[in-house]
């Protein structure tokens, strides 16, 4: 875990990524990624191989020009031809947590107690209704009632539309403002996740996975 920025802030909202971060499955991580990889190269007529080396091949040509930062698959292929648009679509036909994940009891401790203190909102580079199947299947979703997605702005994090419309949301939902700086961002990827929201001006924690959900309780 690695914290940025939230020396001396009153944080008020949490948002969370979803996916690698309140749960840990490399399978289903692997399969959301994959199985786009597939139907990509089902669509090109080529074989999933060859995708799947089209999309390490950008992915490592990306980091050499953008100093090593990462990109999410959504905007990678949209160099393909393949809008955010048809990813949404793509996402939620391909997609089923019930298949991997179950209900989880710690996780649900967990944000019961951040929930008593904070609002939380989910900010995931799926679309809404997977994301959501996600969170039921968790057993969280009763806990975080909102979820900006991939078909919410139409953009991929990094990008700012998506958090900005997570504290407007927040803000509209408690009848007040809230500054950037009352935010936390959490999630599992730096440079997808935490790194647009730290310029924002909200404060970041790195996890590895839902392990380490599980104790911010105790670390905020």
């Amino acid at each position: 875990m690695k914290i940025f920025n939230l020396e001396s802030k009153r944080i008020k909202v949490l948002i969370f990524d979803i996916d690698s971060t309140l749960y840990t499955c490399p399978e289903y991580a692997h399969e959301q990624i994959d199985s786009q990889v597939r139907h990509f190269a089902e669509i090109r007529g080529i074989s999933h191989d060859e995708a799947r080396k089209m999309v390490a091949d950008f992915r490592r040509q990306w980091a050499r020009e953008h100093e090593g930062e990462k990109i999410s698959l959504g905007n990678l292929l949209t160099h393909y031809g393949i809008t955010i648009e048809t990813s949404v679509e793509w996402r939620k036909e391909l997609f089923d947590p019930a298949k991997y994940l179950s209900r989880d009891e710690r996780l649900i401790e967990s944000l019961e107690k951040l929930s008593k203190k904070y609002s939380l909102i989910c900010v995931t580079n799926n679309p809404v209704a997977p994301a959501r199947r996600t969170l039921e299947v968790l057993g969280v979703d009763s806990l975080i009632p909102d979820i900006i997605g991939l078909d919410t702005c139409y953009k991929s994090k990094p990008a700012v539309e998506p958090f900005r419309e997570a504290v407007n949301l927040v803000s509209k939902k408690i009848g007040g403002k809230i500054e950037y700086s009352e935010c936390l961002s959490v999630g599992d990827r730096f440079d997808i996740d935490l790194k647009l929201p730290i310029e924002m001006g909200m404060a970041g924690i790195l996890v590895t996975g839902v392990e380490e959900v599980y104790s911010l309780p105790e670390i905020l």
